[in-house]
């Protein structure tokens, strides 16, 4: 349970990261700027622990989907960006097969 808890200390921080990306303005701004390298580093440290047992397909499969549909999500609330029916279907399936790999998959730690 405890690399799972890991793997979501590191979606975290690539959510922010990705966040203050937008928010740098192409790296223009320091503190956004300051948060994005931070916070990909913390990202990939964690994700890195998360390595000694979690296979990494479904680490990364993780951690991909569900920091998609987090960034989306943020997207829409913070940065006013719009969704269409065909991107909210888009990541209902990258969560569903999130979910599929985790509950069903023998392979997921």
């Amino acid at each position: 349970m405890q690399q799972w808890l890991i793997l979501g200390a590191a979606i975290c921080f690539e959510v922010i990261a990705t966040s203050a990306l937008k928010a740098s303005e192409g790296f223009s701004k320091f503190w956004p700027s300051l948060l994005v390298v931070v916070g990909y580093g913390l990202a990939f440290y964690f994700l890195a622990l998360t390595l000694r047992t979690i296979p990494v397909g479904i680490a990364y499969a993780v951690w991909a989907g569900v920091g998609v549909a987090l960034i989306t999500l943020i997207g829409w609330l913070v940065f006013n960006q719009t969704l269409d029916l065909a991107a909210v279907i888009g990541i209902l399936f990258i969560v569903t097969g999130v979910l599929i790999l985790k509950l069903f998959s023998s392979v997921s730690a």
